[in-house]
């Protein structure tokens, strides 16, 4: 009951071994495997009733979060629609904001991906 290293084992745990090897039939998901459903399963990621049954329990579960630190559904509309009316008065200057972000970050980024390239094409 002892392995190579010397520590013992578990009763039950002689045969079992620490290695991903798989049979030499099984073949990887997506590997001449037939597409598995219809496409509506596979749109949805399962089978419809037991997708929305997840979607069903999970929505329940943060709804019930929300509820307990006290945001409603009604506010999180309100915010979104506050956000859009803001962006939108902004204009061009929400857009001349994203492009001085951009460029103060390329000056940065830029150099170091130069530098980075230099360095792994020597190799």
């Amino acid at each position: 009951m002892n392995d190579k290293a010397g520590q013992s084992r578990p009763p039950g745990w002689e045969d079992a071994r620490w290695s991903d090897a798989r049979p030499s039939s099984a073949a990887p998901a997506g590997e001449g495997a037939p597409p598995s459903g219809s496409a509506l399963e596979r749109f949805l990621g399962g089978p419809p009733l037991a997708v929305i049954v997840r979607l069903l329990v999970l929505s329940l579960v943060v709804g019930a979060l929300l509820m307990w630190i006290d945001i409603r559904p009604g506010e999180i509309f309100r915010a979104l629609e506050r956000l859009i009316r803001h962006a939108w008065m902004m204009g061009f200057d929400a857009v001349r904001a994203v492009v001085d972000y951009a460029v103060a970050g390329a000056i940065v980024v830029v150099p170091i991906w130069f530098l980075l390239r230099l360095t792994t094409q020597r190799r």
